[in-house]
């Protein structure tokens, strides 16, 4: 008979859900999450439960992958669109700007995502050979929601309240 480890690798206290920790946490500032991870000798899992362990609801799913050496992917910010980023193959850079403030994410952990709220620069950078970019958007795509301009969005974040810097 096969015999099953499972292990919970995050406390009790982190799987409590968004909305039971109050409204806040919906545009924070930008944080690594740590995802539920069981372990198994026949191979772990991570799940990811919209409202539960990321504060918003998933409307749409994509990937980055065979990204060529060198390039870089992002340079854009969103109005209202929250994001969480995995890599959940390889890794890969993620340079975040809130207007006044610049940091730098390394992922290459399939249970930690980069949350992004709103109105938060990014860019992608430094992907490893085959690596693949794993990321869930609050929103539908909407090309209105998109900031491509750097000076435009260091100005909409100047204007702009109720906005935390990192």
């Amino acid at each position: 008979m096969a015999r099953h480890i499972f292990h919970l690798a995050t406390k009790p206290n982190d799987l409590r859900s968004f909305s039971d920790r109050g409204e806040q946490m919906k545009r924070e500032t930008c944080r690594i999450i740590k995802l539920p991870k069981i372990v198994d000798y026949r191979g772990n899992i991570t799940f990811i439960e919209a409202k539960k362990h990321i504060p918003f609801e998933i409307q749409r799913v994509y990937y980055l992958y065979d990204i060529p050496s060198g390039e870089e992917r992002g340079g854009h910010a969103h109005r209202n669109l929250e994001q969480l980023i995995i890599s959940v193959s390889g890794s890969f850079d993620v340079i975040i700007h809130d207007g006044s403030l610049k940091r730098k994410f390394h992922l290459n952990r399939p249970n930690y995502g980069l949350y992004l709220p709103p109105m938060t620069w990014r860019e992608l950078e430094n992907f490893s050979s085959g690596s693949v970019c794993l990321v869930l958007a609050s929103e539908y795509f909407d090309q209105d929601d998109y900031i491509r301009d750097f000076l435009e969005f260091t100005d909409q974040r100047k204007n702009s309240t109720n906005l935390k810097n990192f």
